[in-house]
């Protein structure tokens, strides 16, 4: 496959969503080719990592003795630089690779426990004899309601002609920040919505299509300083559905 093919999934393998078998093929395309090994590295700048592994690169006894034989009549010390110079684009490529793998491995973590921590809000909520402060199908009544309750604004999407519903909303807190719970139905299911500021660390995800998580769907973006997360058990394209509404909103 053409480099151009692959650089297009760059982005997409760092954030970890490409698809297992994507994967692999590109984690062995970056060990063969230098040009998009060094756009991994620039990706992920993991200094640290790429210092750690380079320790643990020693180039095979038959290539060195190979390499050796080929130069002949030269000095000991212009074979030991000759040798530093061939050995060091495989070195990088390994280096890339494994500070790669270290990064996306992070990455893929750190997102689990954010999506996570939506579904336990989720479930807490849908647990509750009061699952929403304030009741209503009109979002002009919903969204006047948090005004000075959180440290934000956002607008709420027009839902005639579509087959949900507005139930109503709460303030909801993620790592001791304040954000908007909004509850919509569809047929007989529940979605929440959170919405955050986002916050590095504490809400931060890669921007993603539905996803599964403890048997629920969630999608989640950022937008004007907002990180939008939007769950349920209905399908993953009722989920898009509800989140491209919301996109479109402003």
């Amino acid at each position: 496959m053409p480099c151009e093919s692959w650089r297009e999934k760059l982005d997409a393998y760092v954030d970890g969503e490409l698809p297992p078998s994507e994967a692999r093929a590109l984690a062995q395309h970056s060990k063969e080719c230098l040009d998009c090994a060094s756009e991994l590295l620039q990706r992920v700048q993991m200094k640290r990592a790429v210092a750690l592994a380079g320790k643990r690169y020693e180039p095979s006894a038959e290539l060195r003795e190979r390499v050796q034989r080929s130069l002949g009549t030269r000095s000991r010390r212009q074979s030991a630089w000759t040798w530093r110079i061939i050995a060091l684009p495989a070195t990088l490529i390994l280096l890339l690779s494994l500070a790669v793998g270290f990064y996306v491995e992070h990455e893929r973590t750190r997102r689990q426990r954010v999506y996570s921590e939506m579904a336990d809000l989720h479930i807490a909520t849908l647990a509750s004899s009061s699952p929403v402060d304030v009741v209503s199908t009109d979002r002009h009544t919903v969204k006047p309601w948090f005004e000075g309750k959180i440290p934000f604004s956002f607008n709420l999407p027009e839902l005639q002609g579509t087959d949900f519903t507005l139930v109503g909303g709460r303030v909801t807190y993620l790592a001791q920040s304040p954000g908007a719970q909004l509850i919509y139905r569809l047929r007989q299911h529940q979605i929440s919505v959170f919405i955050f500021q986002n916050r590095g660390e504490e809400t931060a995800v890669s921007a993603s299509s539905p996803v599964s998580v403890l048997s629920f769907n969630v999608e989640s973006w950022t937008r004007n300083g907002l990180r939008f997360f939007v769950i349920g058990d209905v399908s993953a394209q009722d989920i898009n559905r509800l989140s491209n509404l919301l996109r479109d909103a402003g």
